[in-house]
């Protein structure tokens, strides 16, 4: 009997706000809530973004007045939702307009005349150049004499093609949460995403951890683009055309395994299995792929899933760029035939379009196994069966995509078919599509989603994609989608591609229902989500979803009536914790966990026997399990 990978807590933050209690889902549907959650989630953002202030549990305006949350969305709605989503670059990641760069020129003498200029003697270059006089003019200066031309760098500036992404709401910096000291942007999301992410489970760590045994714990976290900033792999490999001096932290902070490595150092404490699998845009689904394998063999009990990325900056823009996969300014200005560009409509997944639009995002989900979840009252917000993964075989072109999302789609829906029957599928799935809004996308995903559809007889498939409001976030991207998901199996709303008129001529659509508004299906009418990503260099993975309604049906009949309905008397309590958590947050009290060098292990107070091993601050033993899988090879 396997055990079943359920999602006990989520969290993170992207260009939508905080993603726990869907406050990230309700912004991207904020046109289909109701006006208390409406005015919730605004209220919550304004927070973030530093518009309003928090005192005793009172919303104030900075200058100290009084707000009710109707008051919050009349004054400050309108610039919420400017200051959210895809939206133009803000100048704190970069000056789209005037980029940074060096430009080369040669300088020489006019007419074979010599050129001489004066310069400090600690700047000269070593060595010196053959055809450089060097001559003293006192104990710091020097006159240089140049006896033929030289090549100079000069800082220049320039307009990038590309001026959109998805960003956090503009005024939040995670970095300020907490003492993130030389911490790259995405080691900062990565503690304040899983933080959340924790939280929202409305059970305390210990707890969590005082049921398991020390290495029935994961985690699975990376970037692919590793931490290209300053503090990062950006400063490490920047150091030397600046004329610094690396640091001794950015090499070490800059890997791309470094998210996983912090939650378990700083964050959990944990001595668990640990790992970062990279496969570029479906990242996510790779990592979660361990979780839920290890969490059905039986391997591990408690997984904590995410990815963290960061990388709205010139290099970023200028690799994606090169390779003409992301929406420029121009390309835009083509489709929407009109020189002033709406930025906002830059990700536009099945419509016409003309690349994607990178994004910064950190989204973590944490699993735990069926028994376990019951025995805790945790609450359940859906489950991970299955997460299938498939090459696409030989390539021409390495970031083309190709036939291996057909085995991972076709796969996926033929293990919901055994799960929720086939009448399940074709009545009451949805598809959180790749969706990556490029010309090539477009058409082959749809291509290839419209064919299994048909293969399975499912007639208007809804598809959805959530890279329209928050943009491509690389590694975090099916994270990003799998947190939607959620949300619509909580408020029965499925997403509309709303920055797009209609959807493209070229895209396959006999079977599938691509929308360009919120299709309102209602609460415990969908059964299950297909998460599907697509990656340069031919990784491919699809995952499946179970909504909660269908877990806790399983469960019931795992475990019978009796033990579910004291499960549901537990949860209540883990419920009221988490809502505590949520209410909090929603006042700006955010609770950052962060433990830098607190209760460290002491090695030597480690007691092994051949039985077990006992490991100091945790409450059970690490018990050596019987291995009988090659008991039939053995004398």
């Amino acid at each position: 009997m396997s055990r079943l990978p359920v999602i006990v807590g989520f969290g993170g933050y992207n260009a939508a706000g905080r993603s726990s209690f869907h406050h990230g889902f309700r912004r991207t549907v904020i046109e289909s809530m109701d006006a208390q959650a409406r005015q919730e989630t605004l209220a919550g953002l304004a927070v973030m973004m530093k518009l309003v202030e928090v005192v005793d549990g009172d919303y104030l305006t900075l200058e100290g007045a009084p707000l009710t949350l109707a008051e919050i969305e009349a004054q400050f709605a309108e610039q919420i939702l400017a200051s959210t989503l895809v939206r133009r670059i803000e100048k704190q990641h970069l000056d789209v307009d005037a980029a940074h760069w060096q430009k080369t020129i040669t300088v020489a003498g006019t007419a074979g005349d010599q050129l001489t200029f004066n310069a400090p003697r600690k700047q000269l270059p070593e060595p010196i150049p053959a055809n450089w006089s060097v001559e003293p003019i006192d104990a710091i200066d020097v006159r240089v004499t140049l006896h033929d031309s030289c090549d100079f760098k000069v800082d220049s500036y320039r307009a990038l093609p590309v001026k959109s992404a998805g960003q956090l709401p503009t005024g939040f910096e995670p970095g300020e949460l907490y003492n993130s000291r030389f911490h790259p942007r995405g080691l900062q999301m990565t503690v304040v995403g899983v933080t959340d992410a924790l939280r929202s489970t409305g059970l305390e760590w210990k707890t969590i951890v005082d049921r398991v045994e020390p290495d029935e714990i994961a985690v699975f976290a990376g970037s692919i683009m590793s931490q290209l900033d300053e503090n990062g792999f950006g400063g490490l490999m920047q150091s030397r055309l600046k004329g610094g001096r690396v640091t001794a932290k950015q090499l070490a902070l800059g890997l791309n395994s470094m998210p996983a490595d912090f939650i378990n150092a700083y964050v959990l404490g944990s001595v668990g299995t640990t790992g970062s699998v990279t496969g570029a845009c479906a990242t996510f689904l790779y990592n979660l792929q361990k979780a839920v394998d290890l969490i059905g063999s039986g391997r591990t009990r408690v997984a904590i899933v995410g990815n963290s990325e960061a990388p709205i900056n010139q290099e970023c823009i200028d690799g994606y760029g090169a390779m003409g996969a992301l929406a420029t300014e121009d390309g835009l200005r083509h489709i929407e035939g009109r020189d002033d560009v709406d930025f906002r409509r830059a990700s536009r997944p099945f419509g016409e379009n003309c690349g994607f639009t990178l994004a910064e995002s950190s989204q973590f989900v944490v699993l735990m196994d069926d028994a376990l979840a019951l025995e805790l009252g945790a609450d359940i917000h859906g489950a991970v069966p299955d997460v299938f993964i498939n090459a696409d075989g030989f390539k021409k072109s390495i970031s083309a995509p190709g036939p291996g999302n057909y085995l991972t789609v076709a796969k996926a829906v033929a293990s919901a078919v055994q799960l929720v029957g086939l009448d399940g599928v074709q009545q009451r799935s949805f598809i959180h599509a790749h969706g990556s809004s490029t010309p090539a996308n477009r058409v082959t995903e749809s291509e290839l989603l419209d064919r299994v559809a048909g293969a399975f007889g499912i007639e208007q498939w809804p598809v959805t994609a959530v890279k329209a409001f928050v943009g491509h976030s690389l590694a975090t991207a099916s994270g990003d989608q799998l947190i939607s998901a959620l949300g619509s199996f909580k408020y029965g709303i499925i997403p509309g591609i709303k920055t797009i008129d209609a959807v493209a001529k070229d895209v396959h659509q006999q079977h599938l229902q691509i929308v360009t508004e919120d299709r309102r299906v209602g609460e415990g009418h969908l059964d299950v989500c297909f998460i599907n990503s697509k990656g340069f260099g031919g990784n491919n993975a699809s995952g499946v979803v179970l909504a909660p309604r269908v877990v806790n049906a399983m469960l019931r009949k795992r475990y019978g009536h009796a033990a579910f309905a004291a499960y549901c008397e537990r949860r209540e309590q883990t419920r009221a914790a988490a809502q505590r958590y949520d209410q909090q947050a929603l006042k700006g009290q955010l609770d950052i966990i962060y433990n830098f060098g607190q209760d460290q292990i002491d090695d030597k107070a480690i007691e092994i026997t051949p039985e077990q091993i006992t490991v100091p601050g945790f409450a059970q033993p690490l018990i050596f399990k019987k291995d009988q899988r090659y008991a039939d090879m053995l004398d």
